[in-house]
Order: C-alpha cells, then sequence, then structure tokens
C-alpha cells in the first residue's frame, strides 16, 4: 500500500531543502505519490501555515499524509508527532500549525515521533524535516501502522484560534491571512450562498456560534473603518479597483480589491478586528 504525501512547508524553493525531503521519502517509499501543496509559507509564520492547512486539506482523497513543517522551534522541547484524524494523518512539529484544522475535523489520535526505527541514523538539530518527518511520513504511506512511530499523545500544543464570536453588534471576528493577490480573508465563516441572496453562516474552529441565516445584500462589513456595503458572489460584480466584500473559495468572508492589492490600499494587518452586521 502507498498513499499520497502533501507537502506544505516555509522553505522556498530557492535552496535544497524541498528536495532533498522528497529524496528522502522516495529512498523509503518510492511508490508514494508526493504533491507540492506550498512551499511559500512566510518563514516561521505558524499561523499562515495553519490557515493554508485549513483550507487545503478537505480537497484531498481519503488516506493523504499532510507533511507539514513550519518550524521555529527545530531542534528545541516541541515535539514532533503525526496525528490520524478524520481520513487524514498529518505529520508536523507540534507548535500549533495542525490547530485550525484538527479542530474543524474533531477527534484525534497522536503520537510523538520519538522511535528511532523510523527516522535517519543521525538527526540534525536544525532540519527535523529531513530528519524526522519525511522519514515517518514516507513509512507511514508504506503502510507502518501509526501506533508504531513513537509513544501516544494525550494532548498536543495549540493556540488560540481566530475571534469569531456573535455580540450585540453582530458577528466579530479578525484579519486572519493575506494571500498572495492582496485579499483580505477573515474568520468569519463557513459561508455558504443558499439563493442568490441568502447566505448561511456556520461556526468554525469549535466556536459556538450558532448557525444562521441571512440576506448577503443587507449586510456592512466594518474593517479598518472602512464600510463595505453587501457581499458580492464574484469579483465580475464590482468595477476594476473597486473594493467589495465577497465569500471566498475557502468560504470566509474576504475583502478585496478588483484587480487590485485590498492590504496595501487599505493598511490591513492580520490581526486586524471586523465587524459584519445584519442591517435587513
Amino acid at each position: 500500500m502507498s498513499r499520497t504525501i502533501a507537502l506544505l512547508t516555509d522553505f522556498g524553493l530557492q535552496d535544497t531543502y524541498v528536495g532533498v525531503m522528497k529524496g528522502v521519502i522516495r529512498g523509503i517509499c518510492p511508490e508514494a505519490s508526493v504533491i507540492d501543496l506550498t512551499h511559500a509559507i512566510a518563514p516561521q509564520n505558524i499561523r499562515q501555515g495553519a490557515f493554508a492547512l485549513l483550507s487545503a486539506y478537505y480537497y484531498f482523497p481519503a488516506c493523504t499524509i499532510f507533511l507539514v513543517v513550519v518550524d521555529p522551534g527545530v531542534g528545541s522541547e516541541r515535539r514532533p508527532v503525526a496525528v490520524q484524524a478524520g481520513s487524514y494523518i498529518f505529520v508536523a512539529p507540534d507548535n500549533g500549525v495542525l490547530g485550525y484544522t484538527l479542530a474543524e475535523i474533531g477527534a484525534y489520535q497522536a503520537v510523538e515521533l520519538n522511535n528511532p526505527g523510523y527516522r535517519k541514523t543521525v538527526v540534525s538539530g536544525t532540519f527535523h524535516g529531513r530528519d524526522i518527518f519525511a522519514p515517518a511520513a514516507a513509512h507511514l504511506a508504506g503502510g507502518v501502522p501509526l501506533d508504531n512511530l513513537g509513544t501516544i499523545l494525550p494532548t498536543l500544543s495549540d493556540f488560540s484560534p481566530p475571534q469569531l464570536a456573535l455580540t450585540a453588534d453582530g458577528v466579530t471576528g479578525e484579519v486572519m491571512h493575506i494571500d498572495h493577490f492582496g485579499n483580505v480573508i477573515t474568520s468569519i465563516g463557513m459561508l455558504d450562498w443558499v439563493t442568490e441572496r441568502r447566505l448561511k453562516l456556520a461556526a468554525r474552529f469549535g466556536s459556538s456560534l450558532p448557525q444562521t441565516e441571512f440576506d448577503g445584500t443587507k449586510v456592512e462589513l466594518e474593517l479598518n473603518n472602512q464600510v463595505f456595503y453587501g457581499i458580492r458572489r464574484t469579483y465580475s460584480e464590482s468595477l476594476p479597483g473597486e473594493a467589495l466584500a465577497i465569500v471566498g473559495s475557502s468560504g470566509f468572508l474576504e475583502v478585496a480589491i478588483n484587480q487590485g492589492h485590498c492590504a496595501a490600499r487599505l493598511g490591513t494587518a492580520i490581526g486586524d478586528p471586523v465587524l459584519l452586521r445584519n442591517k435587513g
């Protein structure tokens, strides 16, 4: 048996790090299919890695192994782990990078990768992607049971999920991510269009936000002291250069500029508060 391994790192492509990890995988499980999810996570940006994984994992086939290496604590006391959750396996440092995804999936089984039989003989203090994580993913792809890789862990490290709550003023959230195009992705979601005008909002990240429906044309979104009226379905509903609120492909409410860089124009940063008010 062999499986797909999806790589997500902050290594970039200028150096040999990604290629070396693939070489280690090929040496252990040559039948494994390796997919590059992204290597463009900003260096050491755990939350960006967590969002990237959350927005992508669902679209992969069952039994995919996600090899996630965004690891500013490499060589420290943070634990290397492998986690079975739902239909997927995740191999990563225990630093919260799996937090958003595990909160969405729910129950999981985790082990610390401390069995020396499933790592490189010599482990570098600075490149666990090569010496611990890639071997673990490759052995899992080849059919080694999760329990064989190390000690069972009852809990994993985490960080606070993004703000998402219902208040007297409306739904409060925060800027969670800014993508390559400058689109400002908020924590307000999951959003689904149920009719041409009506949106359904369901909580993510384990939030207690109740599921609700509202008229997407009768809401306003406040961000950086600017107000955006209504939520559009497509960029084509706005003129080039116009700012708009839109439901992005990952189901989160976004603020964008048609053919422009929204974050730069608004001076937006990760963590900025957002407020969605229903005016209907």
